[in-house]
């Protein structure tokens, strides 16, 4: 089977049924996981369907505003794709903040009604899920987004070699929501204005 009807069986898979994990895709065709990601890649870019923890899900009327992602929920500057939380709501409803910083303060607001958060490896840039990733802050590497920055990593041992070398603190994902919290509270201007 040629990428092209392989990505258009994925188009029709994904709008029934709105989600789907890599893996029941690479079943369903018969093709390693590495080819499904390949064959995504132009689905992604042409904003018909996102990467979600471990899957793909179809863009909808709530996400398929280009602008809706450009700027933060939280703080209103671009989003960056290598900083970029994402917080999944009910519906499908996606909000997309420009980093971890303003991802974890967005989810503590949100609460339950978040079904799922993902966020980027800071060293490998794969989606991981945020209430599983451990949190860096008050380190000297400066990404240039807000402050106090946050930086994310799915292995607690990575968090804690970066750390040895660029300083800063290692969180557990409910340690850093309260901290981030903490950090900003009585702060009255918005996070990115802070440099």
């Amino acid at each position: 089977m040629l990428p092209l009807e392989r990505q258009n069986q994925i188009k029709t898979l994904i709008q029934d049924k709105k989600s789907m994990k890599i893996a029941e895709l690479s079943v369903l065709l018969g093709v390693s996981e590495m080819t499904i990601h390949r064959d995504l890649k132009p689905l992604i870019d042409e904003g018909l369907v996102m990467k979600t923890f471990g899957g793909v899900a179809l863009v909808n009327e709530h996400t398929s505003q280009r602008s809706h992602f450009e700027t933060c929920v939280f703080c209103s500057r671009n989003v960056n794709e290598r900083l970029a939380y994402r917080l999944i709501l009910p519906n499908n409803k996606i909000e997309m903040s420009c980093c971890a910083h303003c991802g974890l303060l967005r989810h503590r607001q949100l609460g339950d009604e978040v079904i799922q958060a993902i966020c980027p490896d800071f060293f490998m840039q794969t989606t991981i899920s945020a209430p599983l990733a451990w949190y860096v802050m008050d380190t000297s590497v400066h990404m240039g987004c807000c402050n106090p920055q946050v930086l994310t990593f799915e292995w607690k041992e990575h968090a804690d070699n970066f750390v040895k070398g660029f300083g800063g603190k290692v969180y557990s994902f409910s340690e850093a929501i309260e901290v981030i919290y903490q950090k900003m509270k009585g702060n009255d201007q918005c996070c990115s204005k802070h440099h």
